[in-house]
């Protein structure tokens, strides 16, 4: 790519913008956990339950971990689902200790996602009908900013306890699964998701909500909850 072609890719990522769209392939990629391995450092993984094959076009799920975090300690929150149900997980680091938009802006790892989503949609068959943008704290955030900014790619959204949702220009309407514990100390429900989510009701996204007695962290019985609202239409 020229200058010229680099400097539109950069305006685009910018903006938040995803092009990458499921596609149909020949044959499915191997099931189990694998690296990405799209650049050195900072990398992810995408999981592939065994019998995903015998499921195609496959559900998916774009998974984001909270500040600090990574890709691999992250597979762990849908991993049983994802066996259960069938579920493709593509789970990237960031490009830094969280995601661009909490550092100033969209650009890195929406360049990043569109990279991994690409190599996943060709490699797997993945349900244009099942896309969801999911993510824990930071992850949840972004999952909700992302989503919303590419809701022509993304059907639903799973944010686990979210601080916020800040997309740059909103295209479509994402289902909107959102979850909070009411003693969460890093991200307080008063002033995040029960903030948030009469926000969202108020654009016209259809939301599911659940708070639950708990700190910050996703309970095993919320991811399921949040899986199969995912999947039940």
């Amino acid at each position: 790519m020229d200058d010229k072609g680099d400097a539109r890719e950069s305006r685009r990522f910018a903006t938040g913008r995803l092009a990458a769209r499921p596609r149909r392939v020949e044959s499915a990629g191997p099931s189990g956990l694998h690296r990405l391995q799209i650049e050195g450092g900072r990398d992810g993984f995408v999981y592939a339950p065994k019998d995903a094959g015998h499921r195609w076009p496959a559900p998916l799920v774009l998974l984001l971990h909270g500040a600090g975090g990574d890709a691999r300690d992250t597979v762990n929150l849908l991993e049983s689902p994802a066996d259960r149900h069938g579920l493709i997980l593509l789970v990237p680091d960031s490009r830094d200790y969280t995601w661009d938009i909490i550092r100033g802006g969209y650009g890195p790892d929406v360049a990043y996602i569109e990279r991994a989503l690409e190599q996943t949609f060709g490699r797997y068959e993945v349900d244009p009908s099942y896309v969801a943008a999911a993510g824990f704290s930071d992850g949840a955030s972004y999952a909700l900013s992302l989503g919303a900014t590419n809701g022509d790619l993304f059907t639903h959204v799973l944010a686990f306890s979210p601080g916020f949702m800040a997309p740059a220009a909103p295209h479509g309407s994402p289902k909107l699964f959102i979850s909070h514990g009411t003693r969460d100390r890093v991200l307080p429900v008063d002033v995040c998701s029960r903030r948030i989510v009469p926000r969202v009701r108020e654009a016209g996204y259809e939301v599911l909500y659940v708070e639950f007695e708990g700190p910050h962290t996703v309970p095993p019985a919320i991811a399921a909850e949040a899986v199969e609202w995912f999947l039940k239409d």
